[in-house]
């Protein structure tokens, strides 16, 4: 079975969030608190560094943000991040330093780390995004099932229970996801691990592998 842990799928000193995940085994574990968390780390903020808009939202004084974006807190967003045209951010985000939240592309209950690319018309919720991962344009998480029933991990045969209604993707640090990709609910993809452009992806990508559909899950090459 794959690795899906959080120490398996990111490097924690990429994220303000590190001492809260370490009290997690699984990535999904955290999604409940990620509001909570934005609360507290904001509070503690330097406000030399930090522009405090509005309630509950503090964004880095070196952020970039586009007159037409969108931002409601809680949310915090890092360093050297930029913010563009028409980005929507629906509060619970904790946005890492130097990403790129793109145009027209939607945040809702997630932790962004250092680095996370999703610059055109995707749409992240419920999710967790490692270090340097990108998400190609159009790319997208689906966080509830049709069934509206609790989402299952399902791990090479192991099924993992989370009592959550909601769950997006869990994105190891370096994956990179194609074009108009659709990352349906409970979706893991491992570390160094890509996404064909235009897959539906469903369970466990392990860690290193190529995804280009369903029956074909290849290990890269060394």
């Amino acid at each position: 079975m794959a690795d899906i842990k959080i120490v398996d799928l990111f490097d924690l000193s990429h994220s303000v969030a590190a001492d809260y995940l370490k009290g997690f085994t699984y990535p999904w574990e955290a999604l409940a608190g990620i509001s909570d968390l934005i609360l507290e780390l904001g509070s503690k903020l330097d406000l030399s560094e930090y522009d405090h808009p509005e309630e509950d939202v503090w964004i880095h004084k070196s952020v970039t943000v586009f007159k037409t974006a969108y931002i409601h807190g809680p949310c915090i967003i890092g360093a050297g991040t930029e913010v563009r045209q028409c980005a929507f951010i629906r509060g619970s985000a904790l946005v890492g330093e130097n990403c790129v939240i793109g145009n027209s592309t939607e945040l809702k209950n997630v932790i962004i780390f250092d680095n996370v690319q999703v610059p055109h018309y995707n749409y992240v919720g419920d999710s967790i995004l490692g270090f340097k991962s990108h998400m190609g344009a159009g790319s997208v998480t689906s966080n509830v099932k049709s069934d509206k029933l609790p989402v299952v991990i399902n791990n090479e045969g192991e099924k993992i229970e989370t009592g959550r209604k909601k769950i997006g993707a869990m994105l190891g640090d370096f994956v990179e996801v194609g074009c108009n990709s659709v990352l349906n609910p409970g979706t893991i993809v491992g570390r160094n691990s890509n996404i064909y452009p235009t897959s539906c992806v469903r369970g466990v990508v392990p860690e290193g592998h190529i995804y280009k559909d369903k029956e074909n899950i290849v290990c890269k090459k060394a």
